[in-house]
């Protein structure tokens, strides 16, 4: 029997419209013998089934389920493509936790985690985990430029703390340049994180469960035609992104056991993608997003495609996890 899986797509940030193309790619992809896939958009206006005539129904948010002509659907699972909040920060996570549906992202604590990118700093850095030196900032605090400087050095980055796809961020070359990156920033997020720079080779790391296994993807190197790996860079055609990278066999075993360490240490599940910067020749971790995005020209399917896993076993082998370890939970 065919299983109902929800495809959530949407959320509440500005990343709203990315997520709704990885939406449409895993529907598009998921395999139509196993599953009846139905798009899923989670909005601040309310979370509705989107049929192909683009006709809305609404989700009753006390059971997850959807009335149809008359009939009650449930679904077997929910496949998570929403990218930063609800669906990246834990909230999606824990209602679907308590509900007790499958769904493909991690758990709802790693997801809060890796998404305040503070807080998953502070978590690595006693497993030896090398990242940037860091200064952060909340909305309201005095800002002392001179101490932010002596602390980061320039150039240093700043960032919205809890923020996807570049938002938020600028590259401060000058002391003057510091207080009107903050603002931009302050757009984003009330809090903030101010970073050393990082001088050298950038790559993203895919790791995923992949027949009940953690399974680090061949790695894409980034080369910007920015200045860093912003906005434009990711979705506007801006970079080159190479896979494999362009790396030595030592400095991808580097790496490669660095993601894995770090997936494991933050007791992930589903997909991730992790960004490392070799600097002076070490590779330092950046973030960690743990619902990349899953359009046809994102890393992550990219970097599936070099392993041999096509995107219908890729997001098959993603739904049959999250029931599995969902069942393992019920017997606990």
């Amino acid at each position: 029997m065919k299983k109902n899986i929800a495809v959530l797509m949407g959320g509440y940030s500005s990343e709203f419209e990315i997520s709704i193309q990885s939406g449409n790619v895993v529907y598009k992809y998921l395999d139509r013998d196993l599953y009846v896939p139905f798009r899923v958009h989670i909005t601040k206006d309310g979370w509705y089934y989107v049929d192909d005539h683009n006709q809305k129904f609404s989700i009753d948010k006390n059971d997850f389920s959807l009335t149809l002509e008359g009939s009650k659907i449930t679904f077997d699972a929910a496949f998570n493509t929403v990218h930063g909040t609800p669906g990246e920060d834990g909230l999606l996570q824990a209602y679907f936790e308590l509900i007790e549906i499958p769904q493909t992202a991690c758990d709802f604590y790693p997801a809060a985690l890796t998404f305040n990118k503070r807080d998953c700093i502070s978590a690595l850095k006693p497993y030896g985990i090398p990242t940037a030196t860091n200064y952060f900032l909340n909305k309201g605090d005095t800002i002392d430029s001179k101490a932010i400087i002596d602390t980061v050095g320039l150039p240093c980055f700043v960032k919205a703390n809890k923020a996807g796809s570049s938002y938020g961020v600028s590259k401060v070359k000058t002391i003057e340049d510091l207080l009107p990156a903050i603002e931009v920033a302050y757009k984003e997020d009330d809090e903030i994180i101010i970073e050393s720079f990082l001088s050298g080779t950038e790559v993203s790391v895919g790791v995923i469960q992949h027949n009940e296994k953690d399974t680090v993807l061949p790695i894409t190197e980034i080369v910007s035609e920015n200045e860093f790996f912003d906005y434009e860079a990711k979705y506007m055609g801006k970079s080159e992104e190479i896979t494999p990278a362009r790396l030595s066999d030592e400095d991808t075993q580097k790496v490669k056991d660095l993601a894995l360490k770090v997936y494991q240490v933050l007791k992930m599940k589903g997909f991730s993608r992790s960004e490392y910067i070799f600097h002076h020749g070490e590779p330092y971790f950046v973030e960690m997003n743990t619902n990349p995005g899953l359009s046809e020209a994102s890393i992550l399917p990219q970097q599936a495609e070099k392993a041999g896993i096509s995107l219908k076993e890729l997001f098959s082998n993603a739904i049959e996890s999250s029931i599995r370890l969902q069942k393992q939970k019920c017997h606990l």
